[in-house]
This record gives structure tokens, C-alpha cells and sequence, in this order.
């Protein structure tokens, strides 16, 4: 039996009971379940449900009453999930995650899988998992660190320390507090991006978690925090670069946190990490980890190796430990790198990171209109194509009347938000910073690819194929050189590009200006946004300059 299948076989054995968390809804009907009275009751019901299990409840749609599996039309499916999502929102919680299945493949060995198409023939059956809370939202006092550095640096065992407040036993068990797979745990490596929240309450006191089991807790620290510090932890493992990559490029961070180990200094990973963070032109800091594993003259050392590093790449190092917190909130960003020693073990350097992020203030911006990458696209049966980002900048509302583009042929397409969801959770409008699924009237889903984006339908989006960009090159084996043709990462895009550099060549460690030229298409690009580039073992940043270049 597939893991996907047993999702469903499990929800079906352990059944409704009074006071279990399952529940059984053969289907959900807007005119039915949501009118007088009936939407109430409804409401308190699966309030029931999440409460009987802990802050998270199952519900099996598409069966009947004793667990039968009936199925729904894609189309009632679709209606189900705007109903329950509704209810959710009314009892205080929210859709997690949902699977689907067609009838047939759920009464067999083998499951479609979470987001796999379904034949709009097959009736389907659907398992919703929801959890107590809103959904964690972004404010102006919640900002969102990125943490980068080599694999087995302490990256996600200090973030869990962090968020805990507990001391790790030297075996990374406080890194089970993030929002990890089974298996990454398991091997004490982290495959993807992972979450973490703690935050402080109205007297400066931290907020943080106590139970990484339960989905209620962080529910408690987004209720009980006035300022929320969330960390987007990614990948230290050199084959899932480009998952760091998307996760510190792609997303809207306010800052960057950096990990070098005590015990094994800067390593060529830790210069890609740094390279990826200095590509955003987020303010960063540098957290040296494992200092209770070393002696005080190896620390010295890694901190000067450390020093050099940042130096080599413009940056001016502040150490914490000497100039203080006051220095490090003030100065962090405009060139300055905050350094701090620290131990998940022995608790050095705990105290001043949360000084720190209590007082730091969010820095991602949101003004101007709005603006949407696209990350990946999905089809949903019932509703149709739906487009997933991060919102960069600005807000959207259901029904605004959108572009979608470029075209391959540079041509916009005219398109209709017809509704806004984020995890099953419909709302009304979403504003920079949150990650939503924006279901598009007037678009099939197979036209849609990742890099495109969505602006309002009243602005003059200009594509363009070429553009003119500072760069610094960080690692190259000899030299770059005009036609140079790497994979450029900007914002969603990942795209190959020519580089034509000024003078016909830049070596590493060099800045310079180069035209760089995509390979096969042209995405909106402007002034000032930052990207990564790569090919083989050559990397290096950029800043784009110029975007009104004569083809």
C-alpha cells in the first residue's frame, strides 16, 4: 500500500466516534450547509473535531456515513473544500493540507497522491487535514529570517533552540522542532525548506514553543506574541543548492543568518550560502556555532577565517561579543555583518540572538503596485488554473482584473482573480509577503510556467530579453568570458543566459558590468532586483542595472 493510500485507509479505520477527530461528509454544499443555523452548527462540530484531536481534526470527503467511498464530481469536490474552508475559518482553524483520489484508485492499492490530477469522470475522495489557528499571516511586526550554511554547521539545531529556549544535547535533538519529514530527522539532514515561529509578548518576554508534536502550540505562540520571528530554514546539503537558492531568492525575507561550525570553519558551501544572501541584499549575520566543542584559540581562528571571508566580499564583520547588541540591531545591513559565537549545548551567544531579533525592525518592503512571481501553477478541478507565489509587493483582491506574462512572444494575457486561497483557506485579499494560490479566469494551466508574473491589468509591463547588470564573481576555475552561459536566478526565474562582460572578461572576485541575454525568452525584469548565477562550479551575484537596452 502506497503511503498516500494509507492516509486514506487510516482516516477510514479508526471511523466517526463521538468523540473522536474524524469526520465523514459524503459531500458539502454551499446552499445546504452554509445556510441559517445549519453553518453554526456545523461550525461547532468540527470545532469539536479539532479540539477531540488535539488541536488537528480529518475530514474524509466523498464517503458515506459508515465509510463507504461514494465519491463527488470534481465540480461538488471543489464546492466541499469552499464550504469546509468556510467552517474552518468560522471555528477558529483552518484546511492543512489535502489528498486526493479517484474512487477507483482509492479502493485499490495505489493512491493518486496529494495534487495529482484526477479525471473530471471519476468521482473523487478527498482527505482534509485541519488544524486549530489562523492562517499564520505577515505583518509589520513579523519578520522572516532565512538560514543558510553548510550541511552539519548547527543550522537547524540552533533555530530550534532558538524558538525553544531549551539547550540541545550535542545530538541535534532541538532541530525536531522544526517543520521537518520523518526522514530528514532520521538522518539528521535536512531534503527541504522547513519552518520555525517564536516571538515576544507585550513585556519583551519570549514566546516559544514547548511542543514540536503539537500544531496547537504554534498556534499559541502567533496568539500569545506581539512581534512573531519566523525562520525559513533551508538546505546545507550541496545537491540541493537550488532548493537554498529558491528558498532565500524566492522568498520575501527580511533578513539572512548565516552558520559556520566551531569545528570546521568556512567551507566552499558556506561561500555559495553567503554569495546566495548577498544576491538578495538581505542584512545579514553570521552565527559561528558548536563554540563548545573547540578551544578558545580554534574559535579565534574561525572567527578571523570568518572575518576574511566577509571582507573578501565587500562586507565589514562586527563582533558581537565586543561591540554589543546595540551595535549589531543598529548597524546590521548598509555593509555591516553582525558576528556571534554561539552553543545550542552551553547556551553562548542564545541571550544575544533574541535580543537581537526582538529588536530588529521588518525590512522587506511592500509598497507600490502589485506584483506576484509565479512558482508553480496547478490545475483544481472545479475551479481551474491556479498560479503560486510569494506576493512581492502590493495586494490583491478577488476579481481584480490582472495580466499574466510575458508570452514566450513577450505578449501579456489578460486574466481574472477569480479567488485567493492560502492552504485551502479562501480570503478575500492578500498583501505582500504571503504565499498564495491565486485561481486565474481566462488561462488554461499548461499556458502558465514558473518565472511569469502577475500585475494589475492598468500597468505597461515591458519584458525584456536583454539587460545590463553589475556582477561580482565569487568562484570560477579560470576566467568568464564573452558568451558565457549560465543558469540565472532571479525572483521565480531560473532561466539560461549569455553574458557579454565589459572588457571581454571577468576573473574571480572580480566586479564588473556584463549584458547578460536569456537563452530562449524574455521575463519582466527591473532596476535593482538582485540574482544568483551558476554553471558547473562557477557562481557569483548580480545586480541588474539597466533594462531599456536597444535589442
Amino acid at each position: 500500500m502506497s503511503p498516500d493510500r494509507a492516509v486514506l485507509q487510516r482516516a477510514l479505520d479508526r471511523g466517526e466516534s463521538e468523540g473522536g477527530s474524524v469526520e465523514f461528509k459524503e459531500r458539502l454544499r454551499k446552499d445546504l450547509h452554509l445556510s441559517d443555523g445549519r453553518r453554526e452548527s456545523l461550525a461547532a462540530q468540527l470545532r469539536h473535531r479539532v479540539l477531540s484531536g488535539d488541536g488537528e481534526a480529518t475530514y474524509v470527503v466523498g464517503v458515506t456515513d459508515d465509510g463507504g467511498l461514494a465519491g463527488v464530481p470534481p465540480a461538488e469536490f471543489s464546492e466541499s473544500m469552499d464550504v469546509l474552508s468556510l467552517l474552518a475559518e468560522e471555528a477558529g482553524a483552518h484546511i492543512e493540507d489535502v489528498q486526493t483520489w479517484s474512487v477507483d484508485d482509492a479502493g485499490a492499492s495505489a493512491g493518486t497522491g496529494t495534487g495529482t490530477a484526477v479525471d473530471d469522470a471519476d468521482g473523487i475522495v478527498g482527505v482534509a487535514t485541519i488544524s486549530e489557528g489562523a492562517v499564520l499571516g505577515t505583518d509589520d511586526g513579523h519578520i522572516v529570517v532565512g538560514t543558510a550554511g553548510h550541511v552539519d554547521h548547527g543550522k537547524s539545531t540552533l533555530v530550534g533552540s532558538l524558538v525553544t529556549g531549551e539547550a540541545d544535547d550535542g545530538e541535534g535533538a532541538t532541530r525536531g522542532y522544526l517543520d521537518v519529514k520523518p526522514h530528514e530527522v532520521e538522518r539528521g539532514l535536512s531534503a527541504d525548506l522547513s519552518y520555525a515561529v517564536y516571538g515576544f509578548d507585550a513585556d519583551d518576554q519570549a514566546v516559544r514553543m514547548q511542543n514540536p508534536h503539537r500544531k496547537t502550540d504554534r498556534a499559541r505562540v502567533v496568539d500569545e506574541s506581539d512581534k512573531l520571528v519566523s525562520f525559513v530554514d533551508t538546505v546545507g546539503h550541496e545537491p540541493w543548492l537550488r532548493t537554498t537558492i529558491r528558498g532565500l531568492v524566492g522568498q520575501k525575507l527580511d533578513y539572512g543568518l548565516l552558520t559556520v561550525a566551531a569545528d570546521d570553519g568556512p567551507t566552499k558551501t558556506t561561500r555559495e550560502h553567503l554569495g546566495v544572501l548577498l544576491a538578495t541584499e538581505l542584512p545579514t549575520m553570521v552565527a559561528i556555532t558548536k563554540a563548545d566543542l573547540v578551544t578558545d584559540e580554534r574559535l579565534e581562528e574561525v572567527e578571523r577565517e570568518v572575518e576574511g571571508l566577509l571582507r573578501d566580499v565587500g562586507k565589514t564583520p562586527l563582533r558581537v561579543e565586543r561591540h554589543g547588541v546595540d551595535a549589531a540591531v543598529d548597524e546590521v545591513g548598509d555593509g555591516v555583518v553582525p558576528l556571534f559565537v554561539t552553543s545550542s549545548v552551553d547556551g553562548r551567544g542564545m541571550d544575544a540572538l533574541d535580543e537581537v531579533f526582538r529588536r530588529l525592525p521588518k525590512t522587506a518592503g511592500s509598497d507600490g503596485d502589485f506584483r506576484m512571481y509565479i512558482d508553480r501553477t496547478y490545475s483544481v478541478t472545479g475551479v481551474g488554473a491556479v498560479a503560486s507565489g510569494t506576493i512581492m509587493r502590493g495586494e490583491v483582491e478577488a476579481g481584480d482584473e490582472l495580466l499574466l506574462g510575458p508570452m514566450p512572444d513577450g505578449s501579456f494575457r489578460e486574466v481574472e482573480a477569480r479567488s485567493i486561497e492560502m492552504h485551502y483557506h479562501r480570503v478575500d485579499e492578500a498583501k505582500a509577503g504571503r504565499i498564495v494560490g491565486i485561481a486565474l479566469k481566462g488561462v488554461r494551466e499548461a499556458d502558465i510556467e514558473r518565472g511569469m508574473v502577475l500585475v494589475p491589468r492598468d500597468s505597461d509591463p515591458q519584458p525584456v530579453r536583454e539587460f545590463e547588470a553589475e556582477v561580482m564573481v565569487l568562484n570560477h576555475p579560470t576566467r568568464i568570458g564573452d558568451g558565457y552561459e549560465p543558469v540565472v536566478h532571479l525572483e521565480t526565474i531560473s532561466e539560461a543566459a549569455v553574458f557579454h562582460p565589459d572588457g571581454g572578461q571577468l576573473l574571480p572576485g572580480d566586479k564588473g558590468k556584463t549584458r547578460v541575454r536569456f537563452k530562449f525568452r524574455p521575463y519582466l525584469v527591473e532596476d535593482g532586483q538582485r540574482f544568483v548565477f551558476r554553471e558547473g562550479q562557477s557562481k557569483g551575484v548580480g545586480t541588474v542595472t539597466r533594462t531599456d537596452l536597444d535589442d
